[in-house]
């Protein structure tokens, strides 16, 4: 019945085009088989089933996309998502760029065609035209249940709206007051890991899971420099606090693919089906928007109060915090912004959200595979120490961190081969003609400079592929090579990348906001840990690979279906 209730209305513009004499706008399902009779009705259905399957017919005999060349889809139902998904993250669309050319077509779901291009001239006009290419339905649909109408989440002139208030959170001087709250966290984290040892060592060494330790770490900063609010997850303990579990829960990246978000993605009319990570997310999401509310309605009360804010038994002035929310609040509130440029409180309360969300997993995940390459690469971590060592305090500045050239090299390394988010996909709003740097021939034999789109079809947009093309980075591309950034090639500089010469913080008007935080943060967290700890995997290399789910995590081969993790073995450095 859920499923007929939701085609009643889309039944009855289908009766209306064609121009019958009874419409049925606005009843139910119900007086709908009452007025027509089961049998009208099925026929009716069956009616519309056959025009919607001519309509995917036709669409696919005239897209302009049948011509580009591509691989084989092995499945209809799957398309080539599925190799995609069960390989090696972006090796498979490496080896169809260098089998095919770098403009191919795939197909996704269900078979429906999708254009994925590595050639930057058509990546730099697909992501600097935001309001020709936008998320799908789908995607924002996945957004919303989690964090809200975020900025994430929304579209065009809203998105704009939004981007505009938090834009003054997020810049060089506002991330260089937060710096401490970084700095904190990881000295903390460094404690707890020390604590470790003196508990339990195996010669000298503990073996910890990284991934869990620092995931709980980024949602404690988050917590403090986001709204002031102390979640305390580290001092909790590993599977002790009700966010972090149910986060590491959202996020998980399985080894397989789930078929009901698929389906619920793709059908509106199947999103009651139960999905395995449902709790997780009712649970994340109910606890963010009850600490949310009680954060917001504090500060509101501060501003009535003078700008006196009460958190924790700290009483802190509104308007000489440096926390995201407090510089969001006063934003919203500066006398130049319009009515209806104001943002409300849902729209804060999802702000609030996404805040958490993005801003403490991407970080976690990033700082992962570092401390996994350095833990391959004795040689380069070594080197890195010795940099750190350089500076003679526990509490460096931002200005400490960027002053580290080979700190910054191994993190613009490890971003570029394990960008946290490997891959994304827009949506034409309106028929287009994308621009294309290298000429491609086309099934036809007919050589093309552009590709022709049609409202409504899929582009592409793989991260991790762009970041380790060969044709961009050279023939040692998936190596593992911090020395590659003091000299960079210019093909590398062409990235159209807000950030690092990659696409890892994509770009254009809906590159990461908050990509200045997490790169610091990344940086006071690598400071810390590696000037305390030598690092070692606790398990062979080979048994490690990426899997994505929402963010791009570590799976164990060997135990696919347990938490993501990452096992370490780590020893205080010797003095």
């Amino acid at each position: 019945m859920a499923f007929l209730t939701h085609q009643t209305t889309v039944i009855s513009r289908y009766l209306q085009s064609l121009d019958l004499p009874v419409t049925f706008k606005g009843l139910d399902v119900q007086t709908l088989i009452r007025q027509l009779g089961w049998a009208l009705f099925l026929k009716i259905f069956a009616t519309y089933g056959a025009f919607k399957l001519l309509n995917f017919v036709y669409d696919e005999l005239t897209s302009p996309l049948r011509d580009l060349p591509g691989p084989p889809s092995k499945s209809f139902l799957y398309g080539n998502f599925k190799e995609i998904r069960e390989g090696e993250i972006g090796r498979k669309q490496e080896e169809w760029a260098q089998k095919y050319g770098n403009t191919i077509m795939l197909r996704g779901i269900f078979g429906g065609p999708r254009l994925c291009t590595m050639d930057l001239k058509a990546m730099s006009h697909i992501l600097t035209n935001n309001y020709i290419y936008q998320k799908s339905e789908r995607t924002i649909y996945s957004l919303k249940r989690l964090m809200g109408e975020g900025v994430l989440a929304v579209e065009g002139d809203t998105h704009k709206r939004q981007r505009r208030i938090l834009n003054p959170a997020f810049g060089p001087q506002q991330i260089r007051e937060l710096t401490e709250i970084f700095v904190e966290k990881s000295l903390e984290l460094r404690d707890s890991w020390n604590e470790e040892i003196a508990k339990q060592t195996l010669d000298g060494r503990v073996k910890v899971d990284a991934l869990s330790w620092l995931s709980r770490a980024t949602l404690d900063v988050i917590g403090l420099a986001g709204f002031n609010y102390r979640f305390d997850a580290l001092s909790d303990g590993p599977g002790k606090n009700e966010l972090s579990n149910a986060f590491a829960s959202v996020f998980k990246a399985g080894s397989g693919v789930n078929i009901i978000p698929l389906l619920r993605r793709r059908f509106k009319w199947l999103r009651w089906l139960p999905a395995e990570s449902d709790a997780e997310v009712r649970t994340a999401t109910a606890t963010m928007k009850r600490i949310g509310n009680q954060i917001l309605e504090d500060s509101k009360a501060a501003l009535a109060d003078g700008g006196h804010l009460k958190n924790a038994g700290n009483e802190k002035n509104l308007w000489q915090s440096r926390n995201l929310l407090s510089l969001l609040v006063r934003a919203n509130t500066m006398p130049d912004l319009s009515e209806n440029q104001r943002l409300s409180d849902e729209d804060v309360l999802a702000q609030m959200s996404t805040f958490l969300v993005a801003g403490h997993e991407t970080t976690s995940t990033a700082t992962t595979w570092a401390l996994f390459v350095l833990s391959q690469h004795p040689a380069i971590q070594s080197a890195l120490r010795s940099e750190l060592a350089t500076i003679s305090t526990d509490n460096p500045s931002m200005d400490d961190l960027s002053s580290l050239p080979y700190l910054d090299a191994v993190v613009r390394e490890t971003l570029r081969l394990y960008p946290p988010v490997p891959s994304t996909a827009r949506v034409a709003m309106q028929d287009d003609v994308i621009p294309l740097a290298t000429p491609f021939v086309d099934r036809k034999g007919v050589e093309r400079n552009q590709v022709h789109i049609r409202k409504g079809q899929v582009v592409l947009i793989p991260i991790v592929t762009i970041n380790c093309a060969k044709l961009i980075w050279g023939e040692d591309a998936m190596e593992f090579k911090p020395e590659r950034w003091a000299n960079l090639s210019d093909t590398a500089g062409a990235v159209p990348g807000v950030w690092g010469n990659m696409m890892t913080f994509l770009g254009g008007p809906r590159a990461c906001i908050g990509y200045r935080f997490s790169l610091v943060e990344m940086k006071a967290l690598l400071f810390t840990l590696i000037r305390a700890f030598e690092f070692e995997l606790a398990v062979p290399a080979k048994d490690i690979i990426k899997r994505a789910g929402m963010v791009q995590r570590p799976v164990l081969m060997t135990d696919p279906e347990k938490s993501n993790q990452l096992p370490l073995f780590l020893r205080p450095v010797a003095q």
